[in-house]
């Protein structure tokens, strides 16, 4: 589940306290079970279930936000891309591709309009149609089948 709850911050500005509310994302168990009982005790905020924004991957040129994770890890989200790592089933062999245009979202109608990517999105590209079959604002890159 996803809750979003409100923290403060303080912000000094020439000798006067300014309060910026600031939304915070928590990841974690639900109050009511699926049958609409309650669990029994509630687990408290924790900063390892605070989860961040999603990232939007547009149409543009290549741009990415290095995010540290957990274990000194490192996260490469996407904020725009033109080409797709392009798979097409009846030769069986990958190509790069620049796509040309979003057509549709399953996920939300808007993002075709406003031009995000998230994965089961049809594109157009040189060669043809092909959909997104991974989930670019939490990788690196883009990959997609041909479909035409």
């Amino acid at each position: 589940m996803l809750y979003k709850v409100f923290a403060r911050k303080t912000i000094r500005f020439k000798n006067t306290l300014f309060f910026q509310r600031i939304m915070v994302i928590i990841q974690h168990q639900p109050k009511r079970k699926p049958t609409g009982g309650r669990y029994k005790n509630r687990p408290t905020k924790r900063l390892n279930r605070m989860g961040r924004e999603p990232m939007l991957t547009k149409l543009g040129e290549r741009s990415l936000k290095i995010i540290k994770a957990k274990g000194g890890n490192i996260k490469q989200k996407l904020a725009h891309e033109k080409t797709v790592n392009l798979y097409n089933p009846k030769t069986k062999k990958c190509s790069k591709a620049l796509i040309k245009q979003i057509i549709e979202t399953p996920a939300d109608p808007h993002f075709a309009r406003r031009n995000i990517m998230v994965k089961g999105t049809i594109i157009v590209t040189e060669v043809g149609k092909a959909r997104i079959t991974n989930r670019p604002g939490q990788e690196g890159s883009i990959n997609a089948v041909l479909i035409e």
